[in-house]
């Protein structure tokens, strides 16, 4: 039925004869037994020693909450005039979801505006 065309040679008893050495076959094994390894039986990543790679920003320690929080309203307060800025650029639904986006900051202000609050305001003594 094949015509013109010859099967490949394949030994049946020794299929181990189609590698060029032995060698060949245990790299061969070797790495399927490290990819089921890998999928298999993973490996927590170790913790890294150097800080500047779990994370491109930091915020230091040091920072207390009443600073954390004015500059998260400085930083949503700048990220609410650019969503706004957009939303008088573009229209249809990008125009939503930029509103959207405006609407979601000015949500976050508040709350961080009322922490702010809670913070400014001496603690009333318990009746």
């Amino acid at each position: 039925m094949n015509e013109g065309k010859t099967e490949p040679n394949f030994n049946r008893t020794n299929p181990v004869t189609d590698f060029d050495a032995i060698e060949d076959l245990l790299k061969d094994r070797a790495a399927a037994e490290r990819a089921l390894d890998h999928y298999l039986n993973p490996k927590k990543p170790e913790p890294s020693t150097d800080p500047r790679i779990d994370s491109l920003f930091s915020v230091t320690a040091k920072a207390d909450a009443d600073t954390l929080l004015t500059s998260t309203a400085e930083t949503l307060a700048s990220v609410k005039a650019m969503a706004e800025d957009l939303a008088f650029e573009v229209e249809g639904t990008r125009r939503s979801v930029a509103l959207g986006i405006h609407q979601l900051v000015e949500l976050c202000q508040l709350l961080v505006d009322k922490a702010l609050d809670q913070l400014e305001a001496p603690a009333s003594p318990a009746p």
